[in-house]
Order: C-alpha cells, then structure tokens, then sequence
C-alpha cells in the first residue's frame, strides 16, 4: 500500500455516522493501516433543522476515553490519532478558539460546511443561484473564515461545494475560479497550514479527489508542501477508499511526500 494512513475518520460520536469507534479501527487495521485518525464533527452555532438538534455537537470527554481504550488495544501494531473536524463559522470563532486551546488534539482539520446560514447539502442552497455563483461564494467565505481563525492543522475538502452543485463538477475546473482559490493556497501555504486530499468526491459522485488535481498541483506551485490524506469515512466501506486515485493525484501534483499529524506537529511519509 503506497498510503499507510486515513487521517480524517468518522466513528458515532458524530451525529452522521452509526459504526462504532472500535470498528473503524478493526477495519483500518484489517487493511494494513499503520495509523488513523478519527476526527468527529464539532460545528458550533450550527443551524439544525428540526430533529437534527445537536448532530454535530461532539461529546468530546466520552470520545477521548474510548479512544484512549482503543488505542491501547492497538499499541505496537497501529497509531490512533486524537483529532476533530472543526466546522468554519464566523460567529463561532472564539468557541472554536477556546475549545481547541481546551483539548490536546493530534490533529485539527478545518472545514466549512455552511455558507449564509445554510448547509450546501440541501438543495435550498442553490434555488435562487447558480452553480457558479454557489461556488464562488462558498470560496469565498473559506477565505474569510480561515483569515479569523487560524488555530487548526489542515483545511479540509476545499471544494466540498461541489458535491452538491446541480452539475456538480461538469462545468467546474481550476482555472474558472482560479481567483477565489488561489488566495486560499496563498494564505495556507504563508501560515504553513495543510491541505487535505480528501478522497469522499468520488463516492459523493464526481470525477476526481478533493481537491482536483489541478488544485492541488497549484498548491505545490506555489510552494505547499502540507497534504494529508483522508477518506472521510463514516463507516467501515469506505476507509482508505479510493487511494489509487490520491496516489494518481499526488503524483500528478509533483509531491513525493504526504504528511499526517500527531500532537499538531507534521510527520513526512515518501510515496513508495
């Protein structure tokens, strides 16, 4: 296996996920992993719709004592890392700021799942725009986000957006919105943040990895070097899905190395 790790995984201490913690773990390590990462949802101020209430609201005590006990179970044979998927919000900056400086993560990836108040995942999101006007103001507000906050590791699917699109990534390219993303890549690579190559797009339906290549050999252009690589996994299916195209990516991209965080310091594998 050229990729040895899945640093971005879900278990049921997030609200969209119903395996267990143990279970990602029996199965990464099934896979000949050597180190995971899970990374439950915390999004603060996050606007439920009815019945949803608290999905995305992370235990954070209980998670870490079952991680702790899995991870002993593990020692010798598999690295369990200590992470969170911190959702971008403007109005929850100083929540988002006081809870990472409250918790000794591993790894803190930063991801925005909503724009104006709303999820793109509900097709509200694009009634009165379009795809192109969706995407770029989700670009956007990644730009102002990471510009309040910065205490994370890695920046995670960048182009999440367009797994909801209603064409998706027919009409979408680097090039088109090749403004709005390279600030980004600029800021990231200036406060030596990751980015994450996020291998969801595919089973969510499109062509290619988070980011698209092209994204991602633009990040090396510019002088990234901080990748992560990580499936998304909300159950046991997809861990480490799809890294046959990572790999296709990484090496299209120019990289020779990939990264995976333990104690929020960056740790270099070669691609073999």
């Amino acid at each position: 296996m050229g990729i040895i790790c899945d640093t971005h995984m879900h278990s049921s201490f997030s609200g969209d996920s119903k395996t267990s913690l143990r279970d990602m773990a029996v199965r990464a390590n099934d896979l000949g992993l050597k180190m995971i990462c899970f990374t439950e949802h915390m999004d603060f101020n996050f606007p439920y719709l009815k019945g949803e209430e608290g999905m995305f609201t992370l235990n954070t005590d209980s998670y870490l004592y079952e991680l702790l006990k899995v991870r002993s179970e593990y020692e010798g044979k598999m690295d369990i890392g200590y992470g969170v998927e911190l959702g971008l919000k403007e109005d929850a900056v100083r929540q988002n700021a006081i809870y990472i400086k409250n918790h000794e993560f591993d790894y803190v990836i930063a991801s925005l799942h909503l724009v104006n108040e709303m999820d793109p995942y509900y097709p509200e999101y694009f009634e009165d725009k379009t795809d192109e006007e969706g995407y770029v103001t989700y670009f956007k507000s990644i730009y102002d986000n990471i510009n309040k906050f910065q205490n994370f590791d890695c920046l995670g699917h960048i182009d999440y957006i367009v797994r909801y699109g209603k064409s998706k990534d027919t009409d979408y390219s680097y090039n088109k919105y090749a403004e709005y993303i390279d600030p980004i890549l600029k800021f990231l690579i200036e406060h030596e943040k990751g980015l994450e190559l996020n291998t969801a797009g595919i089973r969510k339906g499109l062509k290619n990895v988070h980011p698209l290549p092209d994204i991602l050999k633009r990040y090396r252009e510019l002088g990234g070097e901080l990748v992560t690589i990580g499936s998304d996994a909300h159950d046991t299916s997809a861990i480490a899905s799809d890294y046959d195209k990572a790999m296709e990516a990484l090496e299209y991209a120019g990289f020779k190395y990939y990264c995976m965080y333990m104690n929020r310091i960056a740790e270099f594998k070669k691609i073999v």
